[in-house]
């Protein structure tokens, strides 16, 4: 048998090697389109949409800032020839400033432009200020209502790719580097790619080596030895390396939620070695030798383990359900790291553990002699106050149901950026000064053969546009109407009064001869091709979803009653939208995916125990934690987005755990001819004490999340570990209680 165990570890030698080689190539990525459902109808629409335009998240915006204020001729001309740079920098289509921007100006000679700014001549600096400052054109936009920020906007390639990304925001920083600005600060598609995938590494990094440190001095307390931490962390390190090997080699990318994957892997690597080491020391404190005992370990208490691992990984499996492909990416690479993690530490700990006598695994101190006084004391307490875990398990269920009452939706972008970063600094700056990052997008389609450039429909789109402006979030809006309340402006002298549509058909024809001039390249993002669509686009401030979602109602029923859509009639899209519409969509996903997961886990465990009374133990204590966790996310006013709901595929997936190791040890005693009582007393010594090491393990690993920027991560950290020792009061204490009123003496 030694020569069997001398094998399997030389061929887990050979995986190491092959696992360190495809770590290499291991392959990372975010991609906003991944978070949009496939087959979603405003999504679809949205890509057929944009074929006549251009996306509405190709921008790179660069803030830089002058705290003296910008009308300064070095500065500006400083800043200009950053714009000039800027424009020619990779998988850049064209650079916009306020310096480049200039005043059309009709003249008996003809029509010429003047600049927006002066900058070869300060004279005019006081002038050039008051007038752009009442600009609605370029405030907020290209510069900040106080003057002291002016904004360089890049257009980029639609739909740009990480590797596109990473060479654009490359080249910016050291373009930036040339020149001494007092603060420049980026928003867009390109910066946000590059920031979120190097947050990934780091999280992934962090949360590997803390993990693997808490779990190892948690392991240490329980046993205080050192040789059982190494078995231990060991496994749990070849486990998780295997893990990352195995997605390498499948071709799967690591998005946002991969920091998750070694807390996972050390989470359910080290509960696996709990129970089986646990086991192990036991028979051996019976006397067996180390073949028997290991013979036994694995006979018993390893099915329990194997049904654990199936039980936690349905429960992952239960994303797949969703639509969205970083969502069912990591449902499917968590549920195959639970299954791997089995089988490695299932062979590690067979070929390792006979090695080692108990006394070399376990130091018998008083603290972990605790460990059984406390079990036997959990006992006598379940059976003598079970009344009173009853009125406390039905209360505490009432103060659930409340709790997730309070739930809300609210979220805000800025709430998922990591703390303490320059993305998420860079990210309030452009809340602050100038219109924020989501885009704000309206279709407009010409109705009974009008052309989306017609008098009749330019009206019905300035209409709409005007009721925006209304709305304090909406800061910056940009139509073909603009070009037409330009050319007006122009024939009045520029005057900030005269910037708006022609009040007659008259004056329209005659501003749309010199419209009709004016190079097809200025509102061909605005207006499609063959004129059929049109598009009114803007950017505003991050005021979160529930908001939105009651401001595009409000507008909705405003055009429905203030705009004739005889002639016109619109349809709110963009990338927003779609993220709002998804947002909400994986949340709810999320929470009915776990209704089938819960029933296939419960008809496993019906096969498993063929008794209903035993399906309805398993159930109630594994549906309780998921009440806690809504509950507390209702009464912390969390706003429950994709990532926190991950929170109840996770809690669902590892409380499991206990209850089947419970409830298999307890039909195990049963079978042996023990009395429910006696049974209960003998599962709460031996398999007890492994479920609380195990919680407690859980409790710390997923702690590790404390130690994340990303405030998701963060949030999901707390929740799951405060939900899982809720998942252990109901397995300890409510799940005996339920047994001895289920389950009768023959």
């Amino acid at each position: 048998m030694q020569s069997y165990r001398n094998l399997l570890l030389a061929c887990y030698a050979l995986l190491v090697v092959a696992s360190l080689f495809l770590l290499t190539r291991l392959k990372f990525t975010f991609d906003f389109e991944q978070f949009f459902p496939q087959g979603d109808a405003d999504w679809e629409f949205f890509k057929n949409y944009i074929k006549d335009f251009e996306s509405d998240d190709n921008f790179l915006l660069i803030a830089v800032e002058r705290r003296d204020g910008v009308f300064e001729q070095s500065f500006l001309e400083k800043f200009h020839d950053f714009t000039l740079k800027a424009g020619e920098l990779p998988h850049v289509t064209s650079s916009t400033s306020l310096t480049k921007m200039q005043y059309p100006l009709k003249t008996p000679f003809g029509i010429t432009a003047i600049p927006a700014i002066h900058i070869d001549d300060p004279s005019y600096y006081a002038s050039d200020r008051e007038r752009v400052l009442q600009d609605k054109r370029f405030v907020h936009n290209l510069i900040s209502d106080d003057g002291t920020a002016l904004a360089v906007v890049l257009k980029t390639v639609n739909q740009s790719t990480l590797p596109q990304a990473q060479e654009l925001i490359g080249a910016l920083n050291a373009l930036l580097k040339k020149y001494d600005f007092d603060e420049a600060h980026l928003l867009g598609r390109a910066y946000f790619q590059t920031e979120m995938v190097r947050m990934e590494m780091r999280e992934i990094s962090v949360s590997t080596v803390i993990a693997a440190l808490l779990a190892s001095l948690v392991l240490f307390f329980i046993y205080r030895r050192w040789r059982m931490v190494l078995v231990a962390m060991v496994g749990v390190g070849l486990s998780l390396l295997f893990f990352l090997g195995l997605l390498s080699a499948l071709g799967r990318e690591l998005n946002a939620l991969a920091a998750l994957y070694p807390i996972l892997m050390c989470i359910v690597g080290v509960a696996d070695t709990i129970h089986l080491s646990s086991k192990y020391v036991d028979e051996l404190e019976k006397g067996h030798d180390r073949e028997t005992a290991i013979r036994t370990t694995m006979r018993e208490v390893g099915l329990a383990t194997f049904i654990t691992s199936i039980t936690t990984a349905i429960g992952f499996a239960s994303l797949l359900t969703n639509r969205t492909a970083p969502i069912q990416g990591f449902g499917l690479n968590a549920a195959l790291g639970v299954l791997a993690a089995f089988f490695i530490i299932y062979g590690w700990l067979w070929a390792i553990l006979p090695r080692f006598g108990s006394e070399q695994l376990v130091r018998y101190t008083s603290e972990y002699a605790f460990w059984g006084r406390f079990m036997a004391w959990t006992h006598r307490f379940t059976r003598e106050k079970s009344r009173s875990i009853a009125w406390v398990s039905l209360g505490l269920l009432a103060v659930c149901l409340l709790g997730i009452s309070l739930i809300n939706t609210n979220y805000r972008i800025k709430s998922n950026l990591p703390r303490g970063q320059k993305i998420t600094a860079d990210f309030l700056y452009f809340e602050k000064k100038f219109s924020g990052f989501r885009p704000v997008e309206f279709a407009v389609f010409p109705q009974n053969g009008h052309k989306a450039d017609d008098f009749e429909v330019l009206r019905e789109m300035d209409k709409l546009e005007s009721h925006l402006r209304t709305y304090p979030p909406v800061k910056t809006l940009a139509s073909v109407n603009d070009l037409y309340r330009s050319i007006r402006a122009m024939n009045h002298g520029n005057r900030p009064e005269a910037y708006r549509l022609p009040d007659s058909v008259e004056e329209f024809r005659q501003i749309r001869r010199i419209a009709e001039r004016v190079p097809a390249s200025y509102s061909e993002v605005l207006l499609s091709k063959n004129r059929d669509k049109a598009r009114i686009a803007g950017r505003m401030q991050d005021v979160g979803r529930d908001t939105v979602a009651l401001m595009q109602a409000s507008i909705e029923q405003w055009w429905h009653e203030n705009t004739d859509s005889t002639v016109a009639k619109f349809k709110i899209t963009g990338t927003g939208v779609i993220l709002d519409k998804n947002s909400a969509y994986i949340r709810d996903n999320m929470l009915q995916g776990l209704i089938p997961s819960v029933l296939v886990v419960a008809l496993i465990m019906a096969l498993l125990f063929k008794n209903a009374q035993m399906l309805l133990v398993f159930c109630v204590p594994n549906v309780f934690p998921l009440l806690f966790a809504g509950a507390l996310i209702g009464y912390l006013g969390i706003p429950l987005e994709a990532g926190i709901a991950t929170v109840f595929s996770i809690v669902f997936g590892i409380a499991t755990d206990d209850t089947v190791h419970f409830l298999s040890s307890f039909k195990l005693n049963r079978s042996r001819g023990l009395s429910v009582e006696e049974s209960l007393r003998v599962t709460l010594a031996e398999t007890g004490k492994a479920m609380c090491f195990s919680s407690i393990i859980l409790f710390f690993s997923f702690l590790v999340m404390l130690f994340s920027i990303h405030p998701p991560s963060v949030t999901v950290g707390l929740l799951v570990s405060a939900t899982l020792a809720g998942a252990l009061f109901c397995d300890l204490l409510l799940a005996p209680v339920m047994v001895r009123w289920l389950m009768k003496d023959e």
